[in-house]
């Protein structure tokens, strides 16, 4: 039943896509309509995980700083992750995201005009312009999601973390917001296609201010940031 609740979930996203997708790029890049991409991108994110059956419970959404920019900082189980932290997070989320995926239709175009970074990770220099980029976007007002695993973990226990989020959010002099997803991992195992629908948890936990620090301080506040979230990881799921 997962599998078909799988392919169906593909075609009407590839279809929602195309359509509001290409309305909304008609659109917005002319007038400069922003907005309008992300209530686009909320709507299809919805669509999907109602399609897929993923449901999601948001605890600790009071530790997240009023009216400012921050960098929320998460854990990597699956590809459920992002749209449901971009759904569950902040109505205008911007992405670090890999460069290759500027290549899809439509939705890499919607990316970039949406303001999401996009980075090289092989190319140094190219990986430290995109996070300058990324600093500036969030000292104008535009809040951040990263992964600082860079890849999935295939259990609870987190991967050791990238470096250049952190000094992201240190040249912002942004916030940091921990963050744990649970379950997510049920729902899409790496290597596989289809989703399997699952209840999601999502903790968020108390920001850690920035300010004052510098790129020299990284390593102690990668450890503070790991620390954080694996406090939240020990939480566990939401009750059923």
């Amino acid at each position: 039943m997962y599998v078909l609740r799988s392919i169906v979930t593909y075609v009407a996203i590839c279809l929602y896509v195309l359509v509001a997708g290409t309305v909304g790029l008609l659109v917005a890049v002319p007038f400069n309509a922003k907005n309008l991409l992300y209530r686009l991108g909320h709507g299809g994110v919805a669509l999907a995980l109602g399609l897929a059956g993923i449901r999601y419970t948001v605890i600790g959404r009071e530790h997240i700083p009023a009216n400012r920019a921050v960098v929320f900082c998460a854990n990597h189980q699956s590809n459920v992750d992002p749209p449901v932290l971009f759904r569950a997070l902040h109505p205008r989320l911007h992405i670090l995201y890999k460069a290759e995926l500027r290549k899809l239709p439509v939705l890499g175009r919607i990316f970039e005009v949406g303001g999401f970074v996009a980075v090289q990770r092989e190319n140094r220099d190219a990986a430290f312009a995109s996070i300058e980029q990324a600093a500036e976007s969030i000292r104008q007002g535009n809040s951040f999601l990263i992964f600082p695993e860079g890849t999935r973990s295939k259990t609870d226990a987190l991967l050791p973390f990238k470096k250049g989020g952190l000094v992201m959010a240190l040249r912002a002099q942004a916030p940091i917001v921990p963050v744990a997803i649970m379950g997510a991992r049920a729902a899409m195992q790496k290597g596989s296609a289809f989703v399997r629908p699952v209840k999601v948890t999502v903790r968020i936990g108390p920001a850690i201010d920035t300010a004052g620090m510098t790129t020299d301080d990284r390593d102690g506040l990668i450890d503070q940031v790991r620390a954080r979230i694996e406090a939240l990881i020990r939480q566990g799921p939401a009750p059923p």
